[in-house]
């Protein structure tokens, strides 16, 4: 099946970058808050400090990424895609993108709820201002449910995608993952 007719145009190596960068501070951020949870209070303190400054720059990022794709067009879908892989193509990359915003967002506004208004430190170069929201139990509780909830449908969403993406390479070979992958011929 993986014929020239089949073989889809790539993304530009700025949307490249751009996916693999944020993927892999995503990744990163998930692994930090995980060991995170069973670490002494001060260790703990530090490491998600870095999980909040890492968070601050995947929004930014995201930022971003979000003007790069209104600015340039993406490549189009291989002809072989059945409607329905289309379809949920489309809603899951809408929904990851949607996360990739909030999330951060949601985990900025806890810090900054929980925190009394503190700012965030990025590694220690910089402070990013708080947001303006309250500092009672409920919203931070909000705050912490809002981040943990999109957290795990980020988790869901990331399977589904990191799948599909296999499936179309080892099993259907129809060049979609050539895409964005710049090592795959």
């Amino acid at each position: 099946m993986d014929t020239a007719n089949n073989t889809a145009a790539r993304y530009s190596l700025g949307a490249i970058a751009l996916h693999w960068i944020i993927a892999l501070m995503i990744m990163l951020n998930f692994a930090l808050a995980w060991i995170s949870e069973d670490l002494p209070k001060g260790d703990r303190a530090v490491m998600l400090g870095n999980h909040k400054a890492i968070g601050i720059i995947i929004l930014m990022l995201t930022v971003v990424w979000v003007i790069w794709r209104l600015t340039h067009k993406a490549p189009p879908l291989v002809e072989t895609l059945k409607t329905w892989e289309a379809a949920l193509s489309k809603v899951t990359h809408a929904l990851i993108y949607f996360l990739m915003l909030a999330i951060p967002l949601a985990g900025w506004a806890l810090s900054s709820a929980w925190g009394k208004g503190k700012p965030v430190s990025i590694f220690g170069l910089f402070d990013f201002p708080a947001l303006p929201v309250g500092s009672d139990k409920p919203t931070v509780d909000m705050f912490y449910e809002l981040h943990e909830i999109t957290g795990t449908l980020m988790l869901v969403l990331l399977a589904l995608h990191v799948g599909a993406a296999l499936k179309h390479h080892w099993i259907d070979k129809d060049g979609t993952m050539r895409r964005m992958v710049p090592w795959i011929k």
